[in-house]
């Protein structure tokens, strides 16, 4: 199995809301045929308290209110346009956007992005988060000389390295190895 996150979902599985719904509807169903909270809970392997809130929600509202609600977690703070704001405001670079120096985007800088665009504020995990969601992905810039020449790089490679490279010693020479058969 996988590790465990903090909802008791191994790590990486999605919950699957229509069997959850499903099973909550099953017991609205023994609810009405008068069977007690406990015996709910011991059918369907689920704690005492779950089977009492399900009791609960169904006594005020019915099995419409143990429907799924169609939304987990919190509300996002950014709308749909707000996150196309985002995107866009990225594609044009920090440079632009917030007048840094150089192009790159760190976790840091989006934060304070969404902050000054959208007068809300996230962590930067937060932040890392709300970007995979996106569309973007963290990348590592390559770190190479301004001076560097890809062609001059490839010459060498072919033409010197050659001449440099250790050779394996001749194949007749005897083995000093006491561990190799004679």
């Amino acid at each position: 199995m996988g590790v465990k996150t903090d909802m008791g979902n191994p790590k990486g599985v999605k919950r699957d809301f229509a069997a959850l719904e499903q099973r909550r509807m099953k017991a609205v169903k023994l609810f009405e045929r008068g069977r007690s909270k406990a015996d709910v809970a011991r059918r369907f392997g689920v704690s005492n308290e779950s089977s009492g809130r399900w009791h609960k929600a169904w006594k005020a509202g019915g099995s419409k209110a143990l429907k799924h609600s169609g939304q987990v977690g919190r509300k996002s703070r950014l709308e749909p346009l707000d996150r196309v704001k985002l995107a866009a405001d990225l594609q044009r670079g920090p440079e632009k956007t917030l007048g840094y120096a150089t192009a790159l985007w760190t976790l840091p800088r989006i934060v304070t992005l969404i902050g000054k665009q959208f007068g809300c504020r996230y962590s930067t995990s937060q932040a890392s988060r709300l970007l995979r969601q996106i569309g973007w992905s963290c990348q590592k810039p390559a770190r190479r000389a301004l001076e560097r020449d890809d062609q001059k790089i490839r010459l060498w490679k072919q033409r010197r390295w050659p001449a440099i490279k250790k050779k394996p010693a001749n194949k007749g020479e005897p083995s000093s190895s006491w561990t190799k058969a004679a």
